[in-house]
This record gives structure tokens, sequence and C-alpha cells, in this order.
């Protein structure tokens, strides 16, 4: 072999064996690619942008706690003051184009009116919820069961029919038998149990969580039956999400374990 041949041959392995090492970094023994340069390790791929929610204003407390929840194990989302209102009254908002990227409903009839109108998908039921009395605190009124709700010179509150809270109420006096003239009709649970806080009211029918939320500020007396007018709570993402895939994750958070475990500590129950 000649010189120059030799040093060819020389020049090939060599350069063959950079090529070797060249491709060792890029990739390890399986050929994955090297986890230094996957896009999870170049600026940190994951949830981002803003996050709008409408719920019942019911879920006031635990959607916060949840909301601050979702935002520290993905800290790139930014979840907006949330919507609290009456799921009627959030679902007709809705229906007239208000923006929002996920619902949650206090009731399966006003989740259905905005499936039905094509901008929620399949709903996923999340939790249940069931109506005590709030009375002003000490129960100066002795107020011990629904039929007492009716005696004369009690000023009583309940939810307007069309609000979830105001249809199980409802539902509780019918199967009951009693007549009840409300001294008004709110919008929200909310409005409900300001009321009866503010002294404005004797009584109103709000929700178990509603009154365990406001301890100290009203007392809660226990209705017999109260399982008998059990509102499911069903949440959504809207079609028409601008960030589809935190609100996708957000329903998904609300239905897990820990999502649970949040809502069993303000007093929701299971689906």
């Amino acid at each position: 072999m000649t010189a120059l041949s030799l040093r060819r041959l020389v020049a090939a392995v060599t350069l063959v064996g950079c090529l070797g090492i060249v491709g060792c970094s890029a990739s390890g023994p399986s050929g994955e690619t090297d986890a230094a340069s996957s896009p999870d390790h170049q600026g940190g791929a994951g949830l981002s942008g803003e996050l709008t929610i409408f719920a019942a204003a019911s879920l006031s407390g635990a959607f916060d706690q949840l909301a601050a929840d979702f935002e520290e194990q993905h800290p790139g989302v930014d979840v907006r003051p949330i919507s609290y209102d009456g799921s009627s009254v959030l679902a007709v908002q809705l229906i007239e184009g208000a923006a929002a990227d996920v619902f949650a409903a206090a009731d399966e009839k006003n989740m259905t009116k905005v499936v039905d109108a094509g901008l929620a998908v399949e709903p996923e039921s999340f939790a249940s919820n069931v109506l005590q009395i709030a009375v002003t605190p000490g129960n100066p009124e002795s107020i011990d069961s629904l039929a007492a709700l009716a005696s004369d010179g009690l000023a009583v509150v309940l939810c307007a029919p069309e609000v979830p809270c105001g249809t199980a109420a409802r539902a509780l006096l019918d199967d009951a038998g009693i007549e009840l003239r409300p001294a008004s009709e709110e919008q929200n649970v909310t409005a409900v149990l300001s009321k009866v806080k503010s002294g404005e009211a004797d009584a109103g029918l709000v929700y178990r969580t509603d009154v365990a939320a406001a301890a100290g500020d009203v007392t809660g007396v226990d209705i017999a039956g109260a399982e008998r007018a059990t509102n499911v709570y069903p949440l959504s993402t809207l079609r028409d999400a601008a960030n589809p895939t935190a609100a996708t994750a957000f329903v998904a958070f609300v239905l897990s374990e820990s999502g649970q475990r949040v809502l069993a500590e303000y007093g929701f129950g299971a689906p």
C-alpha cells in the first residue's frame, strides 16, 4: 500500500468515527432524542394563556380553590376572575354570545340549554348538593321544618323558579304539600343567603354548602327528605373556547381525585 493510500484510509476511518460520535450525542441507545434537546426542555412546554370560567354561584368557594390549585400546577395559565351567578342567568349569557372556556352549572336543565344551542361539548357530572333552611344565628324563630316556613309573619326568601336552587325548593315544598308565598325570589343562591345574613329575611332555602360557608352568620336546619331534590352539577368545555387545551385540562382536574377532594371539603357530595 502506498503512503497516499494509507493516508486516505486513516482519513476515512477518522471520518466514520466522528459521524458515530455525533450520532451518539444526538440519540441514546434506543434511538430516542436526547432529553436535553426535546421540546419539554426547550422553553418548558405546558399549558398557558387565560382561562375563563362561568360557574353557578353555589360553587364560589370551591371553584376559587380549584382555580388556585390549577394555576399552581400550571403556572403558565391565568384563570380570570370566575363569573358566578345563577345557572339560568349564565346559560342565557352564553346563548346570547358571552365568551367562556368552561361552564359549570348547578343543574342539568340549564346545562342542557347550552348543549342544545350547540355551544358545549358533552357535559360531565362532578358534584351534588341538597338544600337546607338557613336561619339567622341561634334560630330565634325556632324554625325546625319546611312546614314551619309557612307560619304567619315569617319573611322567607327563595331562589327564582328558573334557578336550580329555586327548582329544588319548589319540588320539596310541593312534595310536602306546603303553600308558601316568599318575601322575594332571587336570581342566585348567594342573594338568598345575603338576605338571611343581613336580617332582611327570617329564613331562606339554600344549599347545604352555602350554610357551611357562612358558618357563624347563619344557622342551618336540615330538611327531612332533602335528598329527593338533589341537584347534580355538570360542567363542560365550550365549543368556541379561546383556550380549549386549558379548558379540557381544568375539567379533567375537577373530575380528578384531587378536584373531588376539594369539592368534598366544601361539603359537596359525589355526582
